[in-house]
């Protein structure tokens, strides 16, 4: 260094000294100045504005540091119980729904690229052809371009609509339909196919399929199925520490395989596969299971469905996976076999019960353009409502458990109020306490019911609250009793404003049927509700499978009545295809149907094969 520079850089070095001894003299004695800490030779000067943003990387653990909305475009497309592929085309289109939501209210921070993006032949690393003429490339852009993180689906160790790449061949097991994380090379790939991916920009990953039974045949002769569990379990989640470590702003998502038993609301509990906790080292969330009828019979089909979602994150919770770090997967717009063409039907209580569960990951799915304005702004609202609520307050759970059919609930706190979330999910008008969430809490007074199902109106006194039977309702205190916080009436769901039960003494009628005959009611409907179970006296769903070769399930689980030798036609939402299968049936006639005294004949069927037990029971309903 010559003379004049040396002269230059001991002048700058004094003025930054003296530029900082002024500003030390001008802090009032007891005050701290702000401190930011750079990379050396960074040239960004102090301002308000940087030092009130806030950072994920300037937090600790856990890896959910803060509540995140995910735009995911199943639903929207369905390779599994339908035939609608995901194209270029149709992933844009989404995009472009997102960012009308983002202009009316409603923001999202990750966009999922959900399954069969990838070319069979492509080892996760190219896209597939034709769907996408163009590749990812747009599709990334225009995410980044727009705030919003892109991420991609994996099917974890599992070759579904994949091929085995050369490399993964050494991982392989006897039945070449997936790869063993331990052994061979198909591990390194797919670490080597992930930081590709976040190299050119992706920011959050899924995995689903998750098998850790796979072995290689050498391993199978010689390793306990335990051994085997453990040993790919540890080697998946080391390497994705590893890759954690390496890339701390990705996000991780669990979803099928890594635990707990999601098929039916009516299973033993602790779990037969229990959720490893140290798999919380590694992801944000866990998912609890694609939406299905829960084995609660419920006149609206889309009110069992929200039962099951419930009935999981309490069962979650109840393995001890924080409710933060769930996610319930619950919202699907769509017209595809996987919701069961459900396209927005009771779309609000679905929403509005998976944002008061307490998850830090929301996710909605699906064809976002089914939303009108309107309903994109209750949405917003919606999701501001709850900002504050997830973000800095808590959401504590009570109530019974779902699925046992006992009214349950979720509350969320902050200083300001509270929200409380509840649901009756029995054949009968029931009381509800909301307790108080903490000790802090202020008594509950002069609360209001900001939502909740049409027909039956909630009876709210104090800290108790009144429902209708299969009814939910949201009710706000403190500052959420507030009119600004109205969500308003569900229309597409209706609840009677009395039930009465029958006494219907079913009887058999020769294989898998049961007939009963009750008095026709002068002026109220006929509820028709029935449970099938094994032989053994389980809760038993029937599978005649999905869209689009399945049968529909009315054809299997029927209902019919008659009265005076006439049918009766008997209303029921449950007439589809559903991939999920189900175990019961619920239905109702309306008074104008029948005359009033004259008996009506119930009749219930099964169409399984072999010996099931039904159980019926009948109740009078008005509204």
């Amino acid at each position: 260094m010559n003379v004049e520079a040396m002269l230059r850089s001991s002048i700058a070095r004094l003025a930054g000294f003296l530029g900082a001894l002024a500003l030390f003299s001008l802090v009032a004695p007891g005050t701290t100045v702000p401190l930011q800490v750079g990379n050396p030779g960074s040239r960004q000067a102090p301002s308000p504005v940087a030092l009130s943003t806030w950072s994920a990387t300037k937090l600790g653990e856990p890896l959910a540091r803060d509540p995140i909305w995910v735009y995911n475009d199943w639903s929207a497309y369905d390779e599994l119980s339908d035939k609608i592929p995901l194209t270029e085309d149709l992933a844009l289109r989404e995009l472009d729904q997102v960012l009308r939501l983002k202009k009316l209210g409603v923001h999202f921070d990750y966009y999922m690229m959900d399954a069969f993006w990838f070319a069979p032949d492509g080892a996760y690393r190219k896209w597939r052809t034709p769907n996408w003429p163009h590749g990812p490339d747009r599709w990334i852009a225009q995410c980044r371009a727009n705030g919003i993180q892109p991420g991609l689906w994996f099917g974890s160790n599992g070759l579904v609509k994949i091929d085995p790449a050369p490399q993964w061949r050494d991982s392989l097991n006897a039945k070449g339909s997936a790869m063993a994380f331990d052994e061979g090379g198909f591990l390194a790939d797919l670490m080597r196919t992930l930081q590709y991916w976040y190299d050119r920009g992706i920011r959050m990953f899924e995995f689903d399929f998750a098998d850790f039974s796979v072995a290689t045949p050498k391993a199978e002769k010689t390793e306990t199925p335990q051994e085997i569990q453990e040993r790919n379990q540890t080697a998946f989640r080391e390497a994705l520490k590893a890759f954690r470590r390496k890339n701390p702003d990705i996000v991780l998502v669990a979803f099928n395989g890594f635990g707990g038993d999601l098929e039916s609301t009516a299973a033993p509990f602790p779990f037969r596969n229990p959720i490893d906790l140290r798999w919380l080292e590694v992801f944000d969330s866990l998912y609890c299971g694609d939406p299905r009828a829960s084995d609660v019979p419920e006149t609206s089909f889309w009110r069992s469905m929200d039962i099951y979602s419930d009935h999981m994150v309490r069962r979650f919770e109840q393995s001890f996976v924080p409710l933060e770090r769930i996610d319930p997967t619950s919202v699907m717009f769509g017209n595809t076999g996987t919701i069961y063409y459900r396209k927005t039907h009771a779309w609000k209580g679905e929403l509005l019960l998976m944002v008061s569960r307490g998850g830090w990951v929301n996710t909605i799915h699906g064809n976002l353009e089914f939303l009108d304005d309107d309903q994109v702004r209750w949405f917003g609202r919606l999701q501001k409502m709850y900002e504050p609520l997830k973000a800095t307050g808590r959401t504590k759970t009570f109530g019974g458990i779902p699925g046992d059919v006992q009214p349950y609930g979720f509350g969320s706190l902050t200083p300001e109020g509270a929200v409380y979330t509840v649901v009756n999910p029995a054949q009968a008008v029931l009381g509800l306490e909301m307790p108080l969430l903490s000790r802090t809490q202020q008594p509950l007074r002069a609360g209001r019911v900001i939502f909740r199902d049409a027909g039956f109106v909630p009876v709210l006194r104090g800290d108790r609250i009144t429902l209708g039977p299969g009814q939910m309702a949201a009710v706000g205190f403190g500052r959420y009793a507030a009119p600004e916080f109205d969500l308003g009436v569900q229309e597409d769901v209706r609840i009677p404003g009395s039930i009465t039960p029958l006494a219907a003494p079913f009887v058999s009628k020769g294989p898998n049927t049961i007939e009963a005959s009750v008095p026709a009611p002068a002026h109220a409907d006929l509820r028709i509700i029935f449970q099938q179970r094994g032989t053994d006296g389980s809760i038993r769903r029937s599978w005649p499978g999905g869209p689009p070769n399945g049968i529909s399930m009315a054809k299997v689980l029927k209902i019919v009545a008659e009265q005076d030798g006439r049918p009766l036609p008997v209303e029921i939402d449950y007439d589809r295809q559903i991939w999920s299968g189900l175990s019961w049936g619920a239905g109702e006639i309306q008074h104008q149907q029948f005359t009033a005294g004259h008996p009506v004949v119930i009749r219930c069927s099964s169409a399984e094969k072999d010996a099931v037990i039904l159980e019926g029971r009948v109740f009078s309903v008005e509204y």
